[in-house]
């Protein structure tokens, strides 16, 4: 590999950062490439989490070297934050760089942020309330102040003037609030600043100069791909693009950096927010998944929908990012059930069947799903370590899974623990370590 990019192939929350910090052990870098703090990566050693959520996840190893990439979104309270508590618990944060391009979340995003979603009433699309959304608007508007500006007072406050100019009749109801006090958030900002002034970098050139020396780097993404902006469930979506393509804008490196695509997935679909979800359970055997799963917000805290795993989203997910293996994550979650099923195509309104993911959000948001039953498994799986390990059931399940995406499962997640991880033999076809030996674990087929 030099380049491997780790994206989720859902609505996020399916286990990246526990991948990405799997892989980390043999890489040489972690760049995170596109949205903010909006995004939480739970991570799990000797079991004790791990909650991160601007920090690249191998930071848990000592001197890796992290990159925070000019794709992404930056608030840099919560960033000082996170770092102030990581060295509490005595965790090396040198190997942190942060991009100079990255823009930065101000306080008139959080508050603009809020108002909006307040504004739109039963219509809210379940934003975060992080400020993300407004800060990538900037952004896009050239309105935007970057982590570069942190360090020139002058520059710093005549762009703020310049991005609240046009807000000003949105910002009316906030004019007394002192965040948005010019001279309280220039003093604010330059002291964030200093604080991080040691970590800004041109990781841009940092990175060519990894990967032009064979030195293997992983691209980790947020969100998923069901929540791109261009191609997700819009306009319940997150506002940058979490797929493989965007790895390369949001970190400064070329598409033929990049070797391997993985998309990881859980054994059955979740998102947060509203928006449509075909596959969603209503009943018991949903909240028996949310409470089996842990399915609640890493940062928002916020309970999870449930639903049975919807192949036809899964399948859309695999060609838009062009994966070269997935990730299936808490196959554990299922033991015990006699019966699983599965959404392998949506029935529209007028009864039509969609076996590929229909582009037009009228139709999809009158969708059903369409199930087939695959035999459950009682057996606990928390123990298996190869796949020869796994029930017959499990096994069909994959192996049902990896024939309807077109695409060979690597990885299979068992349990919480980094541990509890089954590499496969497609694993290692792809992920070898410098001296030729699978990257970690024993592979074996599936």
């Amino acid at each position: 590999m030099p380049g491997i990019v780790i994206v989720g192939a859902q609505w996020g929350d399916e286990g990246k950062g526990k991948i990405t910090d799997l892989l980390a052990e043999d890489a040489d870098a972690v760049v995170r490439f596109q949205g903010g703090n909006n995004a939480g990566h739970t991570i799990v050693r000797d079991g004790v989490e791990w909650k991160l959520h601007l920090i690249p996840s191998g930071i848990l190893y000592p001197g890796k070297c992290c990159v925070i990439g000019n794709g992404v979104v930056i608030d840099p309270k919560v960033l000082i934050d996170e770092l102030d508590s990581l060295r509490a618990r005595r965790v090396d944060i040198g190997g942190l760089r942060i991009s100079a391009n990255a823009h930065l979340i101000m306080p008139y995003h959080l508050l603009l942020d809020s108002a909006g979603e307040a504004k739109l009433g039963s219509l809210q699309i379940g934003t975060t309330r992080r400020g993300i959304g407004p800060c990538y608007a900037d952004k896009a508007a050239r309105l935007g102040i970057r982590v570069q500006d942190l360090l020139d007072e002058k520059i710093l406050k005549k762009k703020i003037v310049a991005a609240m100019e046009p807000k000003r009749l949105s910002l009316r109801p906030y004019e007394k609030d002192p965040s948005l006090d010019l001279r309280t958030m220039t003093e604010e900002y330059l002291t964030y600043g200093h604080r991080l002034e040691q970590h800004i970098a041109d990781t841009a050139k940092l990175m060519w100069e990894f990967l032009g020396e064979g030195k293997k780097v992983i691209f980790e993404g947020a969100q998923g791909a069901m929540l791109d902006i261009d191609h997700g469930t819009y306009p319940f979506v997150t506002s940058s693009n979490p797929l493989a393509g965007a790895a390369c804008v949001g970190s400064g490196v070329g598409p033929k950096n990049i070797d391997e695509i993985w998309g990881i997935s859980k054994a059955y679909t979740t998102r947060v927010g509203a928006g449509p979800f075909p596959s969603e359970l209503h009943d018991e055997m949903g909240e028996k998944i949310r409470s089996r799963g842990g399915e609640f917000g890493t940062t928002t805290g916020r309970p999870r929908r449930t639903g049975w795993l919807d192949l036809v989203a899964l399948r859309y997910a695999a060609n838009l990012n062009t994966l070269t293996s997935l990730v299936i994550t808490k196959l554990d979650v299922l033991s015990g059930l006699d019966r699983i099923s599965v959404c392998t195509s949506y029935r529209g309104a007028e009864g039509a069947e969609f076996e590929d993911f229909p582009y037009h959000q009228t139709v999809l948001h009158h969708t059903t799903a369409e199930l087939t039953e695959l035999r459950g498994w009682k057996e606990d799986l928390g123990e298996c370590r190869t796949v020869s390990d796994l029930p017959d059931a499990a096994r069909e399940y994959l192996q049902f899974i990896s024939e309807h995406t077109g695409t060979p499962v690597a990885l299979v997640g068992v349990g919480p623990g980094r541990e509890q991880v089954i590499w496969t033999e497609a694993a290692q076809q792809s992920l070898l370590t410098r001296d030729g030996r699978p990257a970690s674990g024993q592979p074996s087929a599936l």
